[in-house]
């Protein structure tokens, strides 16, 4: 069992070895990073989605962005869709479960926003009709995925996580949100 815990965290550290020397996904995180903060400073807001474990990573940095991060600081502005329970049911009873992100989208999108989808698979139908829906309406966006990068790929400028592996591929989404938040708090805040 120890010598499985190991090969895990290995594996874990292989895949943010590969990811950390990827020449164009560390080109897609400045950018990304530059537009949050540009949008941040206009007034905007960055709006996450995603299902499952992307859906939890989203509340999850969504809260970091509105809480804090390293250091006490004003709230940012953001926002994880699929989260009020009476718009998923109404949307996903009314349209259907694809809809549920896109309706919120259009919703709740400010011209000045940054959208963030997430999708291990690249696939999920809802997150990609969300994204299209997004380029329509010209919200800048930028999407976390893994090496496989499905119906995503193409869509919008992707942080594909090296690697097939569900669960590889959500310890790093975390982590590159961590940062992401981290370089806009330090920017944003002068770093106090």
């Amino acid at each position: 069992m120890i010598e499985i815990f190991k090969q895990e965290i290995l594996e874990s550290i292989k895949v943010k070895q590969l990811l950390m020397n990827s020449p164009e996904n560390l080109k897609v995180l400045e950018k990304l990073v530059k537009d949050c903060i540009k949008s941040l400073n206009d007034g905007g807001k960055i709006i996450f989605c995603g299902n499952g474990g992307s859906f939890a990573d989203s509340q999850h940095l969504t809260a970091e962005f509105i809480s804090k991060l390293r250091f006490d600081r004003s709230p940012l502005p953001a926002t994880a869709l699929g989260t009020n329970s009476s718009n998923l049911t109404a949307i996903g009873n009314d349209y259907g479960f694809e809809y549920v992100f896109e309706r919120e989208l259009i919703a709740l999108h400010g011209k000045n926003d940054v959208f963030i989808p997430i999708s291990t698979s690249g696939n999920s139908a809802n997150v990609i009709r969300a994204i299209k829906k997004a380029n329509e309406l010209g919200v800048k966006t930028y999407g976390f995925t893994g090496i496989n990068s499905g119906k995503m790929d193409g869509l919008c400028p992707t942080i594909k996580v090296p690697s097939s592996k569900t669960e590889k591929i959500q310890e790093c989404h975390i982590m590159i949100g961590h940062i992401i938040c981290s370089l806009i708090e330090n920017e944003i805040f002068n770093g106090k």
